[in-house]
């Protein structure tokens, strides 16, 4: 952790929703007038699309039926905490873009399914905020979750994240639902070893879950929406969280336990305006103070 150069971390399973809590983050900045590095996830996988496809078939046809996007073999965890390391002790830092699909591919001038180079952070940021598969991610070889200031997971309960991933891979990327459930079922050894371990060490932790029937996700037609929700909000270190006025502010919300509050799912945004707006508050006071 850094107080000069501080870190954001928002981690969370594909499809989980860390997309919708990104732009709430970059609400806050653009309206407290934040500067700010950026990190995506899929920047530092090892592999790009067509890579990815060749490394898949060569694990399948050595015995391994689990490589997957989730794990170690797939992805650049050293350099992901190098790059988080790095910016911690000087505030540089740098990353690059995976093109996601056409439009990106327009603005980026690279085919989908590849990399942008790597290019330097831009100098002068307030902080650095990640986003992606692996923010709080701790394993024998690294550890990039003690470089981040503030951890944040977002983590649907498990039925209502495979909805989710499923309509988007469905609407976006062409995919049928039997691919889908081919790859959850391929990643899901991956998935309990390197993406649930991650939200022991998460400050924050943010959990949608939904009201409705979910029981069958594979035939789910459409995505329970934030009015057929709760979310669960959990912290890790309750003490100076004013529980008291969060409660009077998200009204129908309450106590689960001592260090958790269940809201309305439509009042998530706002959850997190009210709660994560003081802590960016903080770290940045602290980096002027520092320097």
């Amino acid at each position: 952790m850094s107080t000069n150069h501080p870190i954001i971390s928002v981690t969370g399973s594909s499809g989980a929703g860390t997309s919708t809590v990104k732009h709430t983050f970059e609400q806050i900045f653009r309206r407290e007038g934040v500067t700010h590095a950026a990190i995506e996830g899929d920047a530092f996988h090892r592999y790009d699309r067509m890579a990815m496809k060749e490394a898949q078939k060569k694990a399948e046809a050595a015995g391994n039926s689990r490589f997957s996007h989730f794990g170690p073999e797939a992805n650049l965890f050293e350099e992901l905490e190098k790059v988080f390391k790095t910016y911690g002790e000087t505030g540089r830092g740098r990353t690059r873009h995976y093109v996601h699909d056409d439009r990106e591919s327009e603005l980026y001038g690279k085919p989908p399914g590849t990399f942008t180079d790597w290019t330097d952070f831009p100098e002068k940021t307030d902080l650095l905020f990640y986003e992606g598969l692996h923010g709080a991610i701790v394993t024998g070889k690294v550890n990039v979750a003690k470089h981040a200031d503030l951890k944040i997971g977002v983590v649907p309960v498990i039925n209502l994240e495979w909805i989710q991933k499923i309509h988007r891979d469905k609407a976006a990327r062409g995919y049928s639902t039997e691919a889908v459930t081919d790859t959850i079922l391929r990643r899901m050894p991956d998935y309990v070893n390197y993406i649930c371990s991650q939200f022991t060490h998460t400050d924050i932790n943010f959990q949608r879950v939904p009201t409705v029937d979910t029981s069958n996700p594979f035939i789910a037609r459409w995505i329970p929406t934030p009015d057929e929700s709760l979310v669960v909000i959990r912290f890790r270190d309750p003490r100076g969280i004013d529980f008291s006025y969060l409660l009077s502010m998200l009204h129908d919300s309450f106590m689960s336990r001592a260090n958790s509050i269940v809201i309305p799912g439509g009042k998530l945004d706002l959850a997190m305006q009210l709660i994560l707006t003081p802590m960016i508050h903080r770290l940045v006071e602290k980096k002027k103070r520092a320097t």
